[in-house]
């Protein structure tokens, strides 16, 4: 349903994201509609989607007059069954109130979510996934299999005062959508941009610098005047062809850092958190290297996503933050970003492992990279490897290892230690699963990178 376009004059009937007098907070709650047919903050609808057309449970959570005479208003609403990128604001005509028995029944099973439903954890149940309910403690352990953030309950006071702040403060989206380069883009989330660009209903990116402004005539101007046309930093990694048979363009990272260029790193963050929900890092860049992905054509280096490194990670992770722009999704980007990470830890000589929690369609990324890796070895080697080898071949975590090989039941625990229990035909059948031809792969003889002082240091006192 949010998809990327390429940019034409483009008229929408939503109004801008202001906030006016009429704006209201979830402080009006209620959870029916007043008789003269305005809905109260809370209330549980059925709203016709912009994504499918259909009718789908929903509940308002925000809304603002239309308009000075007539009380009309435009609602913001949540679809209880979907991941709130797909939020928006709706005209009135397309909420009704729920009122047949089987809805109602509908709406009270998605109050109370299953920690095992598509809607806890992003990801779409597969056949025969029933949803259930589940006691505390299988829910932890599932949290900690799947990397996903905790419930609010089993926070701190202190993460549940900050976590019920964030949720609070970042329920609407302030911006709706984004110029950049040749597409125009729907934004998933709220991003806290400063003041004067919060409440815009578009904003307009330099794709080079990321330079941010309110419209399209500033940006024309900004395009005769900006000779950038690549990301600031080092080229690091340059392609000579595209990276695989249904890409058109040679691709290029950059190493980018957060202390010389902060400017362009707070925008990269900025940018990044209107399509990841639970981003925090905005302001505070000097502790982190980012990588950025390009596509190289005639005009320049597009960028397409990247991934954010702190300088000096204490837990071992080689990667804090990671996503692929909508425009680029679908074509192997993410995977190739996270191969990439991996890159840098064999040429550091460690093992590393992403920062948690993952977001939603980060996880499905790792998943699918860490099993597609895991399989071509063991199919290489005809399964004669053991967990600790493919850690020390891959640079990839013996935890992640596991428990990527439980979910595919390949592993088994034996007087006190995990065991690869694989056959060949067992490796085929999950290689199946790939079409291996679309694969994107990093060529690691064209990376020029080498570790930083500060990683070699600490590699020799240890």
């Amino acid at each position: 349903g949010v998809e990327a376009r390429e940019v034409t004059p483009v008229k929408t009937e939503v109004t801008p994201v202001k906030k006016q007098n009429g704006e209201e907070g979830k402080d009006g709650v209620g959870g029916t509609s007043s008789t003269n047919g305005i809905y109260e903050i809370g209330t549980q609808v059925s709203c016709k989607t912009t994504f499918d057309g259909q009718p789908h449970p929903a509940e308002v959570i925000s809304r603002r007059k239309v308009g000075k005479k007539d009380e009309k208003y435009l609602y913001y609403v949540h679809y209880l069954e979907y991941n709130k990128r797909l939020d928006e604001w709706v005209e009135h005509s397309r909420l009704s109130p729920i009122t047949s028995p089987a809805e109602l029944k509908k709406m009270d099973s998605l109050k109370s979510p299953s920690v095992l439903s598509p809607r806890h954890t992003g990801i779409e149940a597969g056949p025969g996934q029933l949803e259930r309910k589940v006691t505390r403690n299988l829910k932890r352990r599932y949290d900690e299999i799947h990397h996903t953030a905790p419930a609010v309950e089993d926070l701190t006071p202190a993460e549940q005062t900050l976590e019920r702040e964030h949720e609070e403060k970042t329920k609407v989206k302030n911006i709706q959508m984004i110029e950049l380069g040749k597409y125009e883009l729907d934004t998933w989330y709220y991003s806290p941009f400063p003041d004067e660009y919060s409440s815009a209903f578009k904003l307009f990116f330099c794709e080079y610098c990321l330079k941010y402004m309110h419209s399209k005539k500033t940006l024309v101007k900004h395009m005769h005047k900006c000779g950038v046309r690549k990301p600031p930093g080092k080229d690091i990694y340059s392609s000579v062809r595209p990276p695989s048979l249904r890409h058109k363009n040679p691709v290029c990272f950059f190493e980018v850092d957060g202390a010389k260029d902060k400017r362009y790193c707070q925008s990269l963050c900025l940018l990044s958190k209107l399509f990841l929900d639970h981003k925090t890092c905005f302001y505070d860049v000097e502790h982190f290297w980012f990588y950025v992905l390009t596509e190289r054509d005639s005009s320049g280096y597009h960028i397409v996503g990247y991934f954010s490194k702190e300088k000096n990670s204490a837990e071992g992770f080689n990667l804090a933050c990671i996503l692929t722009l909508p425009s680029y999704q679908r074509k192997g980007y993410g995977k190739l970003l996270i191969a990439f990470s991996y890159e840098l830890s064999k040429l550091e000589g460690k093992v590393g492992t992403p920062e948690r929690p993952l977001s939603d369609l980060g996880l499905v990324s790792y998943r699918s990279y860490w099993t597609r890796v895991l399989m071509g070895l063991l199919r290489d080697y005809k399964g004669s490897l053991s967990i600790k080898d493919l850690s020390s071949m891959t640079a990839i975590r013996v935890e992640d290892i596991v428990q990527t090989l439980q979910t595919l039941n390949l592993v088994k625990y034996y007087k006190g230690q995990h065991i690869l229990n694989v056959t060949p035909k067992m490796v085929e059948e999950h290689l199946k699963n790939f079409k291996l031809s679309r694969d994107v792969n990093i060529d690691s003889s064209r990376i020029t990178w080498r570790p930083h002082n500060n990683n070699s240091n600490s590699k020799k006192k240890s």
